[in-house]
């Protein structure tokens, strides 16, 4: 059985290039934390920017995974 992936997707502030990363849970938690807010790099212009999980994942958020350290 394959575990669910979920979609993260951004556009840098700076140049508009677009972040997309499809990745698991656990693969989520190790990168970016049970956290709101997450720090990403533009691979184009190397800005790093920070956004909310909510924003760039909705569909994360909605899962309340983001939010579990909030309660």
């Amino acid at each position: 059985m394959s575990q669910k992936k979920y979609e993260i997707k951004s556009s840098c502030p700076r140049c508009g290039d677009t972040i997309l990363a499809v990745l698991t849970p656990e693969e989520i938690k190790t990168r970016f934390g049970d956290i709101p807010n997450i720090e990403l790099d533009c691979h184009e212009c190397m800005l790093k920017y920070k956004t909310e999980m909510k924003t760039v994942c909705p569909e994360w958020d909605k899962d309340c995974h983001s939010q579990s350290t909030l309660k």
